[in-house]
C-alpha cells in the first residue's frame, strides 16, 4: 500500500514535470502568424496582393476583377476572380515548407480545377511562374498550363496564361492581361 501510494505520487510528479517541460518548450515556439510574417518565402507573392481591375493587353477590354488577399494569418492566399458576366473563380495558394514550393489550386465556376506549382527556376524581372498538367475531362490526355505574373511600374501587374499540347515544346498564349489597382469609391 505504501509502495502503491509512492508510485502514484511519483507518476503524478513525472507527469507534472513532463507537462511543465512541454509547456515551456511550446512557449518558446513562434505562432504560425509570426513564422509566416517573418519568413520571406511567405511574402514572395505580396506584389500580387490587392483589389484589381484586369484588362486585356491587346484590346484594352475589361477581362474581370481580381481581389488577392492573405488568409490564415498570412500563411496562405485566396484569389477572388470575377468575370464581367459575374461568374466567379477561386484560387488558393499556399507555401509548402517541406518542399520549399508554392502550390496553386484554381476552381472555376463550371467545376474545372487547375493545380499548379511555382517554377523555382523562373526568375524573370521579379516575376513568378506556376505550371501544371491539366487532364482533359471529355477526352483522353492532358496539356500543360502555365501562368506567369510580372510586376510592372506604377503598381500594375501583367499576367499571361499559356498552354502546351506538345509537352512543352511550343506554347500558345491564351490570356494576356494587365492588372490595375481598383479605384476606391
Amino acid at each position: 500500500m505504501v509502495l502503491s501510494k509512492f508510485l502514484r505520487r511519483l507518476f503524478f510528479l513525472v507527469a507534472a514535470l513532463w507537462l511543465h517541460c512541454c509547456c515551456a518548450l511550446g512557449a518558446g515556439a513562434k505562432p504560425a502568424a509570426d513564422r509566416c510574417a517573418e519568413d520571406a518565402a511567405y511574402r514572395r507573392l505580396d506584389f500580387w496582393l490587392g483589389d484589381w481591375e484586369v484588362f486585356d493587353s491587346k484590346d484594352g477590354s475589361k477581362s474581370g476583377t481580381n481581389k488577392i488577399e492573405k488568409i490564415v494569418e498570412g500563411c496562405a492566399i485566396v484569389e477572388n476572380w470575377r468575370n464581367p458576366d459575374g461568374t466567379e473563380v477561386k484560387g488558393f495558394l499556399y507555401f509548402e515548407p517541406a518542399r520549399k514550393a508554392w502550390k496553386y489550386v484554381l476552381i472555376s465556376h463550371g467545376g474545372g480545377i487547375k493545380e499548379r506549382v511555382m517554377d523555382a527556376a523562373f526568375s524573370a524581372s521579379g516575376g513568378v511562374r506556376f505550371q501544371g498538367e491539366i487532364a482533359h475531362v471529355n477526352s483522353a490526355g492532358s496539356h500543360l498550363d502555365r501562368m506567369t505574373l510580372f510586376p510592372l511600374a506604377g503598381h500594375r501587374i501583367r499576367e499571361t496564361i499559356e498552354v502546351s499540347r506538345d509537352n512543352g515544346k511550343t506554347w500558345e498564349m491564351v490570356f494576356d492581361a494587365e492588372y490595375w489597382e481598383r479605384k476606391k469609391p
